[in-house]
């Protein structure tokens, strides 16, 4: 079983109505976005990247989920394969591809992300294309794993939404984001959106980077409203904990009510 790694939590005390003694429901907070303190050079980014558009690029596997042309190149991947551009391995078998020897810039951009490397990835959403929402499961830091988005190629006309929240990510940022919440893209402009996408385990350094005072963009939302929980179980919980009348149950669930909206 993973590891969770949660910052805070509020404890609330149910009086039960058939005993005499009180139960303690535990109410945690996940990082649903954040941006990390970190500024790469973009023209190097997209000098070394432009180099590698010429290359064979595979469609994204997740064919169901996008209309349009959404394609990866793998700088690493299981045992290193170029035709791979799967993003999980059960033997964690990952390891660089030969085009990762091409891009010594964007080398020392992963490098210094200082965790253990799963695959690393550019994928390039193509004008016009759409990728509809859905979610990657367990895919989220309180579960001990990671995907990381630095923007190589990207505009204000893609539209990223996370949660139904908009996210703006600009060229040479790095971004967490919770994927596990249901999440989708449009790249209404005439371009191509290119992002170099890293997954990596959580580890001391990574949560020394996540927790830090030089994060100054951070959204945390309560983990009752995990994707697994429809809108509806969600109201249910609301209801219950208004149905508590104290000030902590209301308090959860008016950060339950603000996520949802």
């Amino acid at each position: 079983m993973k590891n969770s790694f949660y910052k805070k939590s509020v404890q609330i005390l149910v009086l039960c109505n058939n005993c005499d003694y009180f139960s303690a429901a535990i109410h945690r907070y996940m990082i649903k976005y954040l941006k990390l303190p970190f500024a790469f050079d973009v023209n190097k980014l997209q000098e070394e990247t432009s180099q590698l558009l010429s290359e064979k690029w595979a469609l994204h596997y997740n064919s169901r989920d996008f209309e349009g042309d959404w394609e990866a190149l793998p700088l690493r991947s299981v045992n290193g394969d170029i035709n791979n551009i799967l993003a999980l391995d059960g033997n964690n078998n990952f390891a660089d591809t030969p085009f990762m020897a091409h891009v010594p810039y964007t080398r020392q951009v992963i490098d210094h992300i200082q965790c253990p490397k799963m695959s690393v990835r550019l994928l390039n959403l193509k004008k016009g294309a759409v990728v509809h929402a859905h979610s990657d499961h367990d895919l989220y830091y309180e579960e001990g794993e990671v995907r990381l988005h630095i923007p190589v190629f990207t505009n204000e006309m893609i539209e990223f939404y996370l949660d139904e929240e908009r996210v703006m990510m600009k060229e040479g940022e790095c971004w967490y984001l919770n994927l596990a919440m249901m999440h989708r893209l449009h790249n209404k402009s005439a371009s191509d959106r290119v992002h170099l996408v890293i997954d990596c385990k959580v580890n001391d350094w990574l949560k020394e980077q996540f927790n830090g005072s030089a994060v100054m963009i951070r959204k945390e939302v309560p983990d009752f409203a995990k994707p697994n929980q429809d809108a509806a179980t969600q109201k249910n919980i609301i209801e219950q904990l208004r149905s508590l009348n104290t000030e902590s149950a209301s308090k959860i669930a008016d950060d339950m009510e603000a996520a949802l909206m």
